[in-house]
């Protein structure tokens, strides 16, 4: 499949009091059109800044990004990210969120457009309600469903169910995974959860503690629905938590990609 994305050698430190602290060492990927590539790796390894650099909210030190071929090096109408924090206005409804940035038509057009997505991800008959009348994971789907009504063609999703509940999660999970059946985006997701990257992606990338650097790669050559409980995921699992040092020792055996 074609490079939708491509990140070549980015490279990313910060200033501290003891002089520049390197948070992104040389990281180099590449996401193909329509793939989701889940990046897995220790707290505070640089996971969100790398997210921000290939995003566009930041610029690196060194390395660059291209989307469709072109250098990437601010946010652009291709991607939209959707984070831990929320981006939900408080003081607009459901739909009046959805219609926000919807811009070149008629109300009633973007009105019926935000309905639509609205529905999609379980919303109906809330359109009205405000975020503070959700639930955290009403809330999540109207975050969801803001990203996907400006039919981005790739979603950044940094940590995007980490607030929520357990049983919440993988709902959300089923409900992203039946939302991409239904129209194809490119998805980099950043997670500190192994299971969630399993269950989600095509490729799961392990990365270093800081400065992060690409450990190894993992292809997870499993068809949807996928059972978590099934030994070839438990396996997996435990291979991608070898790499993250969780069982002291590194024998990922074939699983382990070019990076490892």
């Amino acid at each position: 499949m074609p490079a939708k994305i491509i990140v070549k050698d980015i490279q990313k430190s910060f200033a501290s009091d003891k002089g520049p602290l390197s948070v992104v060492g040389g990281v180099s990927f590449e996401v193909g059109d329509g793939e989701l590539i889940a990046v897995v790796g220790p707290s505070g390894c640089g996971k969100s800044t790398l997210m921000n650099i290939i995003a566009g909210f930041d610029r690196p030190d060194s390395g660059v990004v291209f989307i469709d071929g072109v250098e990437h090096t601010k946010p652009g109408k291709k991607g939209i990210l959707i984070s831990q924090h929320g981006s939900v206005f408080p003081w607009l409804t459901v739909q009046q969120n959805l219609m926000f940035g919807l811009n070149g038509q008629t109300h009633d057009d973007r009105a019926g457009l935000a309905d639509h997505y609205a529905a999609m991800v379980g919303l109906k008959g809330f359109e009205a309600n405000y975020p503070h009348e959700l639930s955290g994971g009403m809330l999540k789907r109207a975050e969801l469903a803001r990203a996907l009504v400006v039919k981005p063609e790739i979603l950044y999703m940094d940590e995007p169910f980490s607030a929520l509940d357990a049983l919440m999660n993988l709902r959300m999970r089923n409900e992203l995974l039946r939302i991409l059946e239904e129209e194809e985006h490119t998805v980099l997701l950043i997670t500190h959860d192994v299971e969630e990257a399993i269950h989600l992606a095509d490729r799961v990338l392990v990365l270093t503690a800081c400065p992060a650097r690409i450990q190894a790669t993992f292809e997870v050559p499993i068809p949807h629905p996928r059972r978590l409980s099934s030994p070839q995921v438990q396996d997996l699992r435990e291979a991608i938590l070898r790499e993250l040092g969780v069982y002291g020792d590194k024998q990922a055996g074939s699983r382990r990609g070019p990076h490892g």
